[in-house]
């Protein structure tokens, strides 16, 4: 995103230093043309910027939600494989049904971990609104605010 700041940079040091010899020297309707001109640059700017910054954040929503599919796999293939084993092998020093309530609390507990584990990767990533770009939006309007 820093090729971003440093284009903004160098736009506004170039426009404003050509501005005041060539501001002069110009019609209205080119004035007008290079306004123009100029608010269609930036636009494409701002919105290559959305872009590159809802791309960010859908990768965070992504590897979030990715923990949160792993934990389900893993708390289902962990319940059908190991469960029976343990049951059995508990079952050997209590009452199955002890052994089974037991066994499925553990992964349960593991699940649940996993879980919030994710949650806490998709809240990383919201709300996804590409703030750097609203933000520089603000900026520019005010920028042009203060030109007046």
């Amino acid at each position: 995103m820093a090729e971003f700041d440093d284009h903004e940079v160098r736009l506004r040091s170039t426009a404003a230093h050509q501005e005041s010899d060539d501001l002069r020297e110009s019609s209205i309707g080119e004035l007008l043309k290079r306004l123009a001109d100029d608010a269609a640059a930036l636009v494409r700017q701002e919105i290559a910027l959305a872009k590159v910054e809802m791309s960010e954040k859908g990768k965070e929503v992504g590897k979030g939600a990715g923990m949160l599919g792993a934990a389900g796999v893993i708390a289902l293939l962990a319940a059908g494989t190991l469960t029976a084993f343990l049951v059995l092998a508990l079952g050997e020093v209590m009452p199955h049904w002890l052994a089974a309530l037991l066994v499925g609390l553990v992964y349960l507990a593991v699940a649940g971990f996993l879980a919030m584990k994710g949650k806490k990767q998709v809240q990383t990533a919201s709300p996804p609104v590409p703030e750097q770009t609203i933000e520089t939006v603000k900026e520019d309007v005010e920028w042009l605010k203060n030109r007046k």
